[in-house]
């Protein structure tokens, strides 16, 4: 039986809603003895509140096969003085991590939400902090740069935008730790105890999932929800080894291809 990787926002739920199908997939693949593992670049929520939510949809996952962008900043980051422009929900997850207000090592930018917390945030006053300390040497780090995520309401900007900026303006490059970064599949890998290439990658995002997965040596599957767009399928480089109209298909698409 495989590994498999499962995205979480856009592949099981777009702002709150199941995907149909999605939780009875999920339960599907664990009876074919599948071995799973949720990996999310959400930053909007602590591990613990976002597998209950999961839980609240239909899905059958324990906390610990949860894996989060901030639990990877808290090993990259361990020890670090860090001034973190991210939502207050996940700071609990940020263990090991000194959470500054200046004199840091390390500027750490998570992701935007659909609330005004995200204009607290990511607010002038927090950007020019954060340029400052990075003027001083402190690196620039980044739980994602995605630069939109689909919501209920349609697509929505995402902090991307606010890391390239601080690229641009600070004249460094920042270190991503969630998807695509081969450090975040690997620790994946490792907590499934899984090869590269005995692994598939399950997503609605061309280059955070698929492209990154690919990068890394494993198989992957698209699926047609979420932040799916035909368009973007047809001119980019990146080419997934299968396509789903969505997860619910993914059991019996598996069991044909894998």
């Amino acid at each position: 039986m495989a590994a498999i990787l499962l995205d979480v926002d856009g592949t099981l739920h777009v702002s709150g809603d199941p995907i149909a199908g999605a939780a009875d997939a999920v339960a599907e693949l664990r009876t074919q003895g599948h071995r799973l593992r949720f990996v999310t670049n959400n930053t909007t929520r602590s591990r613990a509140q976002h597998a209950e939510e999961l839980r609240g949809l239909g899905l059958q996952l324990e906390d610990e096969e949860l894996q989060t962008t901030a639990g990877a900043a808290a090993r990259v980051l361990h020890g670090q003085r860090v001034l973190a422009l991210t939502m207050h929900a996940i700071v609990a997850d940020l263990d090991g991590v000194d959470l500054v207000g200046e004199g840091a090592d390390a500027v750490l930018l998570g992701g935007a939400d659909e609330t005004p917390e995200t204009n607290l945030v990511f607010s002038f006053m927090n950007l020019a902090r954060a340029f400052a300390e990075l003027t001083m040497g402190a690196d620039l780090y980044c739980l994602h740069r995605n630069r939109w995520w689909q919501t209920k309401h349609g697509p929505l900007l995402d902090s991307g935008a606010f890391v390239a900026g601080l690229e641009y303006a600070a004249g460094i490059e920042a270190t991503v730790v969630g998807k695509p970064s081969a450090a975040y599949f690997a620790a994946a890998l490792e907590a499934l105890d899984a090869d590269a290439e005995m692994t598939w990658m399950v997503g609605d995002d061309l280059e955070a999932d698929i492209g990154g997965a690919q990068r890394f040596g494993m198989r992957t599957v698209l699926v047609r929800t979420g932040k799916f767009r035909p368009d973007a399928v047809e001119t980019s480089d990146v080419n997934p080894d299968g396509i789903v109209s969505s997860l619910a298909q993914l059991p019996d698409w598996l069991a044909e291809h894998a």
